[in-house]
């Protein structure tokens, strides 16, 4: 077969569309049933927020490491590489919650409250 074949041409076609249409596909995220609270989620989870790749979700936890919880899903214009419009299609599933502080135990505790070894 020469390329010049209609045969061929055909089948190469529908190569190209089928590559494309799956990489089209799965390029596409399908969004959080809920809003994801920026203050709690771990990368996974802010990832599965149309916008938001390994990359970004990495920058927006380095900056609540830095910087502390939050106070508004407009802090996160202060990540480089992300603007107004690319803010405003992920709003609706950002939320900004508390901060969930892991309980530490006191360290002072009088003796007489910690339990006894059997």
């Amino acid at each position: 077969m020469t390329p010049q074949s209609p045969v061929l041409r055909v089948l190469l076609s529908l190569c190209l569309i089928l590559f494309f249409s799956s990489a089209a596909t799965s390029a596409k995220k399908k969004p959080p049933l809920k809003p994801v609270n920026i203050n709690t989620a771990n990368s996974e989870e802010l990832q599965q927020v149309p916008g938001i790749g390994p990359a970004t979700a990495q920058k927006i936890l380095q900056m609540r490491k830095s910087y502390g919880a939050f106070k508004s899903v407009d802090d996160l214009l202060a990540i480089r590489g992300l603007g107004q419009k690319r803010l405003d299609k992920m709003r609706k599933y950002l939320t900004v919650g508390k901060a969930v502080l892991k309980p530490t135990p006191p360290t002072n505790a009088p003796r007489e409250s910690l339990p006894k070894p059997p």
